[in-house]
């Protein structure tokens, strides 16, 4: 099998994909921004051809660049990972008639108004939701719905640019920060109170072959504002618990309803007073490494196994369930440059045999901001056999291990 793949060098993670396409007998071209001549090594190695672009969401570039490859030979598959890349590839995918996640099901998932009605019309739970043009529009909305709201660019994956307003005042300060005065497109929903976690899955022609769940504490607009919390992640291997059970049903709704065929899933949910609650859901892998946490928690290579899906159209082998796994992000206690870290020798002498990895940047590194997310400063990932075991040593870790910055 040929398969196109957008972006093999940029973020550096995307080996990964080139790495798992290779290991299961495709042949590979990459499509990317950089040169040739900038290509790593380890990917020009598992490469049959590359073609450069201006940019891979510019879809005249884009297009003209996978009608070479088939004026070459047949092309079986245009593989995308990353949110931004997915409508300009879908759109292409389709103008040169090859197989893949469709420009209706990549708008559906990338425009959180429209996804959300799709949903709620297929009888999936969601939160109240508009897109709006202006300001008017918004207060209407504000005065059905009532306070808080929630208002994002209708293309943000998960907190992104996301903000919550708890009152009118904070409803105009918000409208003008987003541009509604000038005609911006936004997206407006109802705030639904609860725990919030995501389900990812790797579907084949729309069958769920592989599914995990995680959560996040605390839930990621708070973790996103608040400096002093080192947030987590956590991956569950008690999957055949029967609390699951409803979730697990609603995603493979979801997939079903979008249309979502063969290919990688991230879907957001709340459950809460209200019950479970639909989010938000991307035909693509999630962020964060949140597939390596799979991986060390299962035993097992899910990129190899999305490889296996898009390739050969079956899986390859199943999960272990054998560890719950979890990142924590570590937050420098002010803006500036890294001072020192405290704690972290204690948490490596007393739990080692679990930690997967970490990022400590350099004493003098530039510190980034609370906003920039999970990855920004420091950060560690740790596996453990029990859940509980492991949300007790990621608790642990956040109150021992100090970012000191100056």
């Amino acid at each position: 099998m040929h398969v196109l793949f957008v972006e093999p060098c940029f973020p550096s993670y995307q080996g990964k994909f080139i790495d798992a396409l290779h290991s299961v007998g495709a042949k590979i071209t990459g499509i990317g921004e950089v040169p040739w001549e900038s290509v790593p090594r380890a990917i020009k190695e598992k490469l049959v051809h590359y073609e450069q672009v201006q940019s891979v969401v510019h879809e005249p570039s884009l297009l003209a660049a996978v009608q070479r490859c088939q004026k070459r030979g047949w092309v079986d598959r245009l593989e995308a990972t990353i949110e931004a890349h997915i409508m300009p590839v879908a759109k292409v995918r389709e103008a040169c008639g090859i197989p893949g996640t469709s420009v209706k099901t990549a708008f559906l998932c990338r425009d959180k108004p429209a996804m959300k009605q799709a949903l709620r019309e297929a009888g999936i739970p969601c939160a109240q939701s508009t897109g709006a043009h202006s300001p008017d529009e918004i207060r209407a909305f504000a005065q059905k719905v009532g306070f808080p709201l929630i208002l994002k660019p209708p293309a943000g994956a998960g907190a992104a640019g996301a903000t919550r307003v708890n009152n009118a005042a904070e409803l105009d300060a918000a409208m003008l920060e987003l541009g509604a005065h000038k005609g911006a497109y936004i997206a407006v929903e109802e705030f639904i109170e609860g725990h919030e976690g995501f389900y990812d899955t790797i579907s084949i022609g729309g069958d769920v072959v592989h599914e995990f769940v995680s959560h996040y504490y605390p839930n990621v607009l708070h973790a996103m504002r608040t400096r002093w919390i080192s947030p987590q992640i956590i991956t569950t291997n008690r999957l055949d618990a029967s609390g699951y059970d409803e979730l697990k049903v609603m995603g493979r709704k979801v997939i079903k309803a979008l249309g979502i065929g063969t290919s990688a899933t991230h879907m957001e949910w709340f459950y809460g007073p209200k019950g479970l609650k639909f989010s938000e859901i991307g035909c693509r892998p999630p962020g964060v490494g949140a597939w390596d946490l799979y991986c060390a928690a299962n035993d097992f290579d899910l990129y190899q196994e999305w490889a296996m899906a898009i390739v050969h159209r079956k899986p390859g082998r199943p999960p272990s369930r054998n560890y719950s796994a979890g990142m924590i992000a570590l937050r420098p206690d002010r803006d500036g440059t890294i001072a020192a870290y405290e704690g972290l020798d204690l948490i490596q002498k007393k739990y080692g045999q679990w930690i997967i990895d970490g990022h400590f940047p350099p004493v003098g590194s530039r510190t980034a901001p609370v906003e920039g997310g999970y990855w920004a400063n420091a950060w560690m990932r740790v596996k453990y056999p029990d859940y509980d075991g492991l949300r007790a040593i990621m608790d642990e870790i956040g109150q021992t291990i100090k970012v000191r910055a100056r």
